[in-house]
């Protein structure tokens, strides 16, 4: 939910979200992104009747400047935009090696696996230059060697592209791996937030996501 109202998929009904000194309230997605917001989902949602280079491609049309007059007459302009476009999407895509460059970037999305298809939405993400990178639940669903890989990347993503990223996981693991800053959520509801060390002691977040027979039965142990 809160991803959500950040990138405008759902309507706020009270408060304001602000990024970089300015409310997004009343924007669409596609301007969302345009201010420099991008995401992911927590299910994988992709164009899969497209290529896996088109689905980068379309994804940074809400920064191009050639209109439907460009790409009627096929301009010069127009053309030199769609190739900037193209580069950028495949230097998105080679961030992931050659699981999704080479003769795969001509294949259809639905092609791919789970944990590519995954990756393919990170790159579509990473291809519209954003500022801020949303990332929903990026390794749900893949097994445990995938979810190591993936987490790697995500570290490298902050290094490499300079991106802040906020992301939204459960696997605890990710979350020690990767984060600066850890909030925790109960119910819409700030629970408490610090380094990962002291959110993963906090009784309260143990309680929220494990119960409180759990707090009860490491005491009586201790």
């Amino acid at each position: 939910t809160l991803f959500n109202a950040i990138s405008a998929m759902v309507p706020v009904t009270g408060g304001d979200i602000r990024f970089e000194g300015s409310t997004l309230l009343g924007l669409d997605p596609n301007q969302v992104t345009a201010r420099g917001i991008a995401r992911t989902f927590q299910n994988v949602r992709l164009f899969t009747n497209m290529t896996i280079l088109e689905n980068v491609m379309v994804a940074q049309h809400c920064r191009t400047k050639r209109g439907a007059f460009g790409a009627l007459f096929n301009t010069r302009a127009f053309r030199q935009e769609e190739d900037e476009i193209q580069a950028r999407g495949e230097k998105a895509l080679g961030f992931f090696g050659s699981r999704l460059v080479g003769f795969r970037l001509n294949q259809p999305a639905s092609v791919l696996s789970y944990a590519n298809r995954r990756r393919l939405e990170i790159a579509r993400a990473m291809a519209t230059q954003p500022k801020l990178l949303l990332l929903d639940e990026p390794v749900a669903g893949m097994n445990p060697v995938e979810s190591a890989e993936l987490t790697g990347l995500i570290g490298r993503l902050r290094e490499e592209w300079g991106f802040a990223i906020v992301f939204i996981e459960h696997d605890m693991s990710v979350v020690r791996d990767v984060s600066d800053r850890v909030i925790v959520l109960n119910h819409g509801e700030l629970l408490t937030e610090g380094d990962y060390a002291d959110v993963s002691m906090d009784p309260r977040v143990i309680e929220a996501y494990l119960g409180q027979d759990t707090i009860i039965e490491d005491a009586i142990k201790s």
